[in-house]
């Protein structure tokens, strides 16, 4: 049961990406590019900005 809800959200997942990448069904460019944009630009981009949110919060709370 728990199996077949992963796999079943690990498809959907895959199928997003396609979607995204313009060819929906194939793993074509468009689907590589998407992995390339969400994966290795946007998630170490967003990692990175609530890192530096954080500080700054974190040195604006300290001369309270």
């Amino acid at each position: 049961m728990f199996e077949k809800l992963i796999t079943d959200f690990f498809m959907l997942c895959v199928y997003i990406l396609q979607v995204i990448g313009g060819t929906p069904g194939q793993y074509s460019f468009g689907y590589y590019l998407a992995n390339i944009i969400i994966f290795v630009i946007l998630q170490p981009a967003l990692i990175l900005l609530f890192f530096i949110l954080w500080r700054k919060e974190k040195r604006k709370n300290k001369y309270r």
